[in-house]
Parts: structure tokens; sequence; C-alpha cells
């Protein structure tokens, strides 16, 4: 069997060794005749979602140049229950089975594809919790009065119809000032100015 390898230390300096991980890694994969075709370190926090061998891993995943992929511990490859669903399920649609030397999880036995059809209950759990926390700053955010959404972006109506004075079309004026055609429209519907749609 092909396997890949996934370290993760969680700084980026050397204060940190992946070497104890790679090395319980190895040992397991030799005692089971495995041949390693990946190895892929990451030094980054597990809330990074910015680690470039984990998309390394991924990408040659689809790719299929490996049938298994093998880390030490859960939290070394994924950052919750909801990251860790989506990764092994993207990694099961390719038929790549996942498994831990150091927790008793492996998608490649019966009881480790028990396991994750209860990771993905709990994932799902961990979804509406995060989306009832979203709304619920939302709502506190408008109770207190802020603005929500972007930024209105400040357009200086006199500058607006000066440039139009010099036979610029509206969308030449919004990339003469570094903003959105519309935006210049919304400015002088605001002021009461027809700003007619045009092409030029």
């Amino acid at each position: 069997m092909r396997v890949a390898i996934y370290a993760r230390v969680s700084k980026a300096d050397d204060s940190q060794d992946p070497q104890n991980q790679l090395m319980r890694m190895i040992a397991y994969a030799n005692e089971r005749g495995w041949d390693i075709s990946g190895r892929y370190v990451d030094r980054a926090s597990g809330a990074d979602t910015n680690r470039p061998e984990l998309k390394r891993m991924l990408s040659d995943a689809r790719g299929r140049r490996f049938s298994l992929v093998l880390t030490t511990k859960i939290d070394r490859i994924a950052r919750s229950s909801l990251d860790l669903k989506q990764i092994i399920a993207e990694l099961e649609g390719r038929g790549i089975k996942f498994e831990c030397t150091d927790q008793p999880f492996s998608t490649n036995t019966p009881t480790g594809k028990l396991l994750f059809g209860i990771l993905g209950e709990i994932a799902e759990f961990e979804r509406s919790l995060i989306i009832e926390r979203t709304k619920a700053g939302l709502q506190r955010a408008k109770a207190q009065g802020k603005r929500l959404g972007r930024p209105r972006v400040a357009v200086d109506r006199a500058r607006i119809l000066e440039l139009r004075a010099q036979g610029l079309g509206y969308r030449k004026i919004a990339d003469e000032l570094g903003v959105s055609h519309q935006t210049i429209l919304n400015r002088l519907k605001n002021e009461g100015v027809n700003g007619e749609s045009e092409t030029s």
C-alpha cells in the first residue's frame, strides 16, 4: 500500500521538531509493509487555514499518488471535527483511507467507519453552533447601532460632475476615481442627479 505521512508542529521556528512524529509514522508504515510515497510537514498552528503542505497533500490526493494518509493524531491534520470531516470526505471521495498511529481512528476498518459517521453528526452540530453564534453576533452589533456590511465608499460628487463635463463616460469616471461604475451611479442617484446607464 502506498501511503502519505503528514506531520505538523505549531511553530514555524526550530523550537518544535516534527521528527518524532515522522519517526513514529515511518516505523508504523514499515511494520505493515507499506510504501511511503509522500512526506508532508507543516510548521503552523492548527487554526491556521494556510497550511501549504496540507494543501499539497490534498492536491496529490487528487492525482491518487497514494491510497492512505497517515498521521499521528487527529489534531495534527484538523482544527475541528468539521474540518476533519471535510478532509476525510475529500480523501474518501477519491478512494483514499485515513489512519492515525497514536489513536484508534482509521477509515480502513468497520469501527473507524462507524466513528466517521459519528464524526459527521458532531460536525453538523458544530456547523449549527457556528451559524447560531454568527447570527447572535450580527444581532448584537445591530442592536448596538453598528453599521453592518462593507463600508460606504466616499466619492466626491463635484469631481464626478467635473469629469462628466469634460466628456468622460461614467465607466471612465469610475476608473479615474478607483471605484465601481455602480458606485458612481448610486452616488449621483442619492444626490438626485440622473446617472443614466451607459457603456462609455
